[in-house]
Parts: structure tokens; C-alpha cells; sequence
């Protein structure tokens, strides 16, 4: 599963990082030693889930970050490799639900990154040219996701995988999300 037990985190690698219960599932099932990979499956996305809604920590502010893009005329998504309800109740817990009018999991029917349908389903409900889109993302699934909906790929560093990763596939790479607004703004004053 690529985790380093010293340092307590998974390797940018893991499947864990940007995969869905769907790559990592069958993993743990055989780990496990289960045949029942569903049901593998669907336990962990209930106890991600769950985990999640004790130890959610918010990076930076983000809700100042989405009142700042949407300011700036922006349409805003989450596109995610987890399940659709978790990241439903991570919107919620953050206080964010308002200010995001798409949220898709690997289970909403769009697929899973690094495809492009999540990215597509955005283009479409938004009503934009995929063009006009961009993923902000922490993984290469993200970056390769985007590139293959023809979307803006941006990068965060804010998560496990690091620039010499994220670069090579990425138009732009931030630190955090707090650079977002900049970047509209240096986007917008180039065209």
C-alpha cells in the first residue's frame, strides 16, 4: 500500500493518494485475505468516510478562497476519487455546500480520475467548453484527468506528491489553494 510506518503517511505512489475503493479495494480484500471484494469495498468507504468526519482540517481558509473565485465569476466542483457521499459531508463539514453547486465521487457514474469523465460532467452541468475548466489538483490522477478532458491542469503541493511529481503533468503549480485568486487573476490578464 506504500506507507511509510515512520513518518505515518502514505508514499505519493499509493493507491490510497489518488485512487478510488475500486483500485485499492481488491488490494486490502487480498490483504485481508476476503473474497468478497465488494463488500471490501463498500466497508472501506464507510470507514474512510467516518474517519474523515472526526479528522477533516481544513488547509488554509477555504471558504475565503471559494467566495473569492466565485467573486471573480467562477463555478465551482469537487471531483473526487472518493466515494460521492463522504465528499458530500467534507463539503458539509467545511461549511462549503453553498458555494459548490457539482460534487462527484468515483460513484456518481462519471467514472474515476485520472479518466476524464468527472471533469467532462463539471464542462457539462457549468455549461463550459472543457477549455474553460480547471482541475486543482494534489495527484498525478488529477493532472491526467484534466489533460485528458482538455481542462487546465493545476497542481497543489499542499498534498503527498510533491513538484518533481506534479510538474512534468501540470500547467501551473501552487502551493495551496490560497494562490487560486492570483492565478485567475495573472490567467485572466494574459488573454
Amino acid at each position: 500500500m506504500a506507507f511509510d510506518l515512520d513518518a505515518a503517511r502514505f508514499a505519493p505512489t499509493s493507491p490510497f493518494v489518488g485512487g478510488s475503493s475500486d483500485s485499492y479495494g481488491p488490494l486490502c480484500a487480498q490483504a485481508l485475505g476476503r473474497a468478497d471484494v465488494e463488500a471490501v469495498k463498500r466497508e472501506m468507504d464507510v470507514a474512510l468516510g467516518e474517519a474523515v468526519r472526526t479528522t477533516l482540517t481544513p488547509i488554509g481558509d477555504p471558504a475565503r478562497v471559494c467566495d473569492a473565485l466565485q467573486a471573480r465569476g467562477l463555478r465551482l466542483g469537487v471531483a473526487t476519487n472518493d466515494a460521492e457521499r463522504p465528499a458530500r459531508d467534507q463539503v458539509g463539514i467545511l461549511g462549503l455546500s453553498a458555494r459548490f453547486g457539482f460534487v462527484a465521487g468515483y460513484d456518481s457514474g462519471f467514472g474515476e480520475k485520472p479518466g476524464p469523465g468527472m471533469v467532462l460532467a463539471f464542462a457539462r452541468a457549468v455549461d463550459a467548453a472543457p477549455r474553460r475548466v480547471a482541475l486543482v489538483g494534489d495527484s498525478t490522477h488529477d493532472m491526467h484527468a484534466a489533460r485528458a478532458a482538455g481542462a487546465l491542469a493545476v497542481a497543489v503541493l499542499s498534498g503527498p506528491a510533491g513538484r518533481e511529481e506534479l510538474a512534468p503533468f501540470a500547467d501551473h503549480v501552487i502551493e495551496d489553494i490560497g494562490a487560486l485568486p492570483a492565478l485567475v487573476d495573472r490567467l485572466r490578464a494574459a488573454f
